[in-house]
């Protein structure tokens, strides 16, 4: 089992699989084996492993892992050529980590094995049971590997964290003042700044900043400074205590049959884009709270409504009165995409009553 963060960036994919390769052998031989970066400046922002044996080598066997340290700390270790950077990617077989967490966190594995028994399949998915809401949370660095002898790979090639906006900034390219853009984003009299419009329909102009990291999207904003990344984490959960949608739902909805985007919302109605891939059907349902009217104005869908069916193409629209059982399918070969407005006293999805779902969902 390979684990890995997926906010890093490494050019050289070869250098990465002769990493993996070399690590392969210790792991097959019950061994975990964790890959570092030898450090190019002083960060307190990684965690450092040093590794026993001074000689140099591409494997070495771990001696100790140190948490994010001190300033002055981190000076002294990036010096040293005993320590790596953590990069958080870890190669072990998976029984070795069920043992790791065994022995050295048995309540923490009694409880994940318990949700794992309530798990239910969901399509690709497979649920955890509500017993993992009670788990700890805890790293697996403090959990099992700073408890347990393993080895270490150094990562050779070139490795970068993009775990913040200002590491972002440093890998765009950027004008004579320092200002770089993506998206549909321009800046005045800007400098040393990162304007970035991260959907399509939203324009971000700048104008007059410094050091600031500007971030548009459809359903948030953010302001920041460039140097400051860690004051957005606590801001996130402060948002998630206080129950707010953006801080952990995406403006874009997944769904087996395609997705859906909320594009207007009042306490008595909702406006939705419902895009339905070829092929996809979504459950024959009803509402006890809400209305619906589909206007379609790409492709051709396929609705039935109590015991009627039709094809709605086009410019052309439907009408689903509260408590109609009724089906939206997509047979054609172009995706289907459609303006939803709902009208009712109640709009959460979490009252869909379903009579039957090719996709098995409840």
């Amino acid at each position: 089992m390979l684990v890995t963060p997926s906010d890093h960036r490494m050019d050289n994919e070869l250098e990465f699989a002769s990493a993996i390769a070399l690590a392969t052998a210790k792991a097959r031989n019950d061994q975990i084996v964790v890959f570092g970066v030898r450090p190019t400046c002083a960060n307190a922002d990684y965690g450092y492993i040093r590794f026993k044996n001074d000689e140099v080598s591409d494997i070495q066997v771990v001696d100790e892992f140190i948490g994010k340290p001190q300033e002055d700390r981190a000076s002294s270790l990036a010096e040293n050529n005993a320590y790596l950077w953590n990069t958080g990617i870890l190669l072990a077989s998976i029984s070795r980590i069920h043992t790791a967490y065994a022995n050295n966190t048995p309540a923490l594995a009694a409880t994940v094995q318990k949700a794992v028994d309530e798990a239910k399949i969901d399509l690709d998915f497979c649920r955890l049971g509500p017993s993992y809401n009670a788990a700890d949370d805890v790293s697996i660095d403090h959990a099992i590997l700073e408890k347990e002898s393993g080895w270490v790979v150094t990562l050779k090639g070139d490795w970068k964290d993009l775990s913040d906006w200002a590491h972002v900034w440093s890998e765009l390219n950027r004008d004579e003042t320092g200002v770089a853009t993506q998206g549909s984003a321009r800046g005045v009299a800007c400098e040393n700044s990162l304007l970035y419009a991260g959907s399509n329909g939203v324009e971000i102009v700048g104008i007059g900043l410094r050091n600031i990291a500007a971030i548009a999207t459809k359903d948030a904003v953010l302001i920041a400074d460039l140097n400051d990344p860690k004051t957005v984490s606590h801001v996130v959960e402060q948002m998630a205590l206080e129950n707010v949608p953006q801080a952990t739902e995406f403006s874009r909805h997944s769904r087996p049959w395609g997705h859906y985007e909320t594009l207007s919302l009042g306490k008595r109605f909702q406006v939705k884009s419902i895009v339905v891939k070829p092929g996809g059907k979504l459950s024959l349902q009803s509402h006890v709270h809400r209305a619906e009217h589909w206007v379609v104005v790409e492709g051709t869908a396929s609705v039935t409504i109590g015991t009627t069916q039709s094809l709605v193409g086009e410019n052309q629209s439907v009408y689903i009165p509260l408590g109609e059982v009724h089906r939206l399918e997509n047979k054609g070969k172009v995706p289907l995409q459609l303006i939803e407005v709902q009208t009712g006293a109640y709009l959460g999805e979490d009252v869909i009553v379903r009579y039957e779902d090719v996709y098995a969902r409840a």
